[in-house]
């Protein structure tokens, strides 16, 4: 059968077969918008693709893996990690002109952090935060998104310290302006316009006709990217955690919840993303952990019967339909749980929020095993306290967790993106998001 090209995707080759010119790939410029398009809403916690332009934190990652200042200039920690004191850099400014002060981060974290067990105070030009556990990983902890320091202004617009300011928001467009005042130094780019809720195939045509400078790549198209020369910019590690979560409520036995378990067939799910990424039981990447092979990943049907022991009855695995390729890894799941005997129903998860089944994708900002493990832990609404700073204790705080059957890790997932040739300078972040405050474009547009 003769093979067809969506006239779009051929627009895209020929796009990018063109030479780009070594001086303009090695020579940023000031000016210039870029534009990136993408599916989700751009000022949506904790990835939204405007949030780390606009907003700061008191630490952050460095391309290394490094925890580097940011908002607090220094820190030191006391009484054995139960108490953290970061020092504020002086004269930074929020986006409307008032000066950071403790009381703001005070303020911000405090709003942010209504579980972790924190308790944050001012002191002089510093904020101390103290805890009953100790908390060895809190500078790693504090560069997540999560705990950006953020206020609104009287209209309830966002305002932060970070190298961009809001311009405009709406209808899913998002404007951002340079901040000639940013304490990181000015930005290459003069605007970053981000178009959000776009669809993969809207999002590669504008590529392909230099309507936008940067588009996702979902995993499971990689390989035609890739066959297709498309310029890319990959994460380097797995970011997004694919799991399959069940109500311990509507599942109160251990071993049905294990029987659902073992029924399900990872590598077949592998295939629907034509092996990007990698299978996992584990809740961490490899990357980060080094044990996920500890997990077993291989399907056991008849183990599966065994503990189901006889119980039956229609099950709803709920998913965002909207999302054709996770309606086809639900549609799997739902047929390996059909051979083990279960007889399940896929529904859309926004009208069924209390389905037995409900297939979840979780983007893993932190860049260390612990504040990694805390984030997903307490994104599943099992929030953890512990010192995770060993490897023997963060494994078996992980077992314990997985051990319940309430989450079944199946996938970890790249991130990916679509570059233009005229943008220059673009790095992805250690989870996969780009640092469009670094990178400048060819021309201005």
């Amino acid at each position: 059968m003769k093979r067809t090209v969506p006239l779009w995707l051929a627009v895209v080759s020929l796009l990018f077969a063109l030479p780009v010119p070594a001086s303009a790939r090695t020579r940023p410029r000031y000016g210039g918008t870029l534009r990136m398009d993408t599916r989700s809403d751009p000022l949506k916690a904790p990835d939204g693709a405007a949030r780390r332009l606009i907003f700061d934190t008191l630490t952050q990652v460095n391309g290394n893996g490094e925890v580097v200042p940011a908002l607090a200039a220094s820190w030191e920690s006391q009484s054995a990690n139960h108490r953290w004191q970061f020092h504020l850099r002086s004269g930074v400014r929020f986006h409307d002109g008032s000066l950071l002060t403790s009381d703001a981060v005070e303020q911000s974290l405090a709003a942010a952090c209504n579980r972790c067990g924190w308790r944050v105070r001012a002191v002089g030009d510093s904020v101390v935060i103290t805890s009953d556990t100790p908390m060895p990983g809190l500078p790693a902890e504090l560069a997540r998104g999560f705990y950006a320091i953020t206020r609104q202004s009287a209209d309830g617009s966002p305002i932060g310290t970070g190298q961009f300011r809001l311009v405009n928001s709406s209808q899913g467009v998002v404007v951002l302006s340079a901040n000639d005042d940013s304490w990181q130094g000015r930005p290459f780019l003069d605007k970053i316009e981000i178009y959000g809720n776009m669809s993969i195939p809207v999002q590669w045509q504008n590529l392909s006709i230099g309507r936008a400078d940067l588009v996702e790549v979902p995993p499971e198209m990689l390989p035609a990217a890739q066959r297709d020369h498309m310029p890319l910019a990959i994460s380097e590690r797995p970011t997004d955690l694919l799991a399959l979560t069940l109500s311990d409520q509507l599942f109160s036995d251990p071993h049905v919840r294990q029987s659902i378990a073992l029924a399900l067939d990872r590598a077949s799910v592998f295939a629907i993303f034509y092996k990007q990424g990698e299978v996992t039981a584990s809740l961490l990447p490899n990357a980060l952990s080094g044990y996920s092979f500890l997990f077993p990943t291989a399907a056991d049907p008849s183990r599966s019967h065994e503990l189901r022991g006889g119980q039956s009855g229609s099950l709803r695995l709920g998913v965002d339909t909207s999302n054709a390729t996770l309606k086809l890894v639900a549609d799997r799941l739902a047929l390996n749980l059909h051979d083990a005997g279960w007889t399940v129903r896929v529904v859309p998860l926004a009208a069924n929020p209390n389905a037995e089944l409900s297939l979840r994708q979780l983007h893993v900002e932190a860049a260390d095993a612990p504040s990694a493990l805390h984030e997903i832990l307490e994104d599943f609404g099992s929030a953890s306290h512990d010192d995770l700073s060993d490897p023997l204790a963060l494994y078996r705080a992980e077992a314990a967790f997985l051990q319940s059957h309430i989450v079944v890790p199946l996938l970890y997932l790249p991130r990916a993106y679509g570059v233009n040739p005229r943008v220059h300078n673009l790095v992805l972040s250690p989870d996969g998001v780009p640092q469009l405050a670094n990178a400048s474009v060819e021309e201005a547009r």
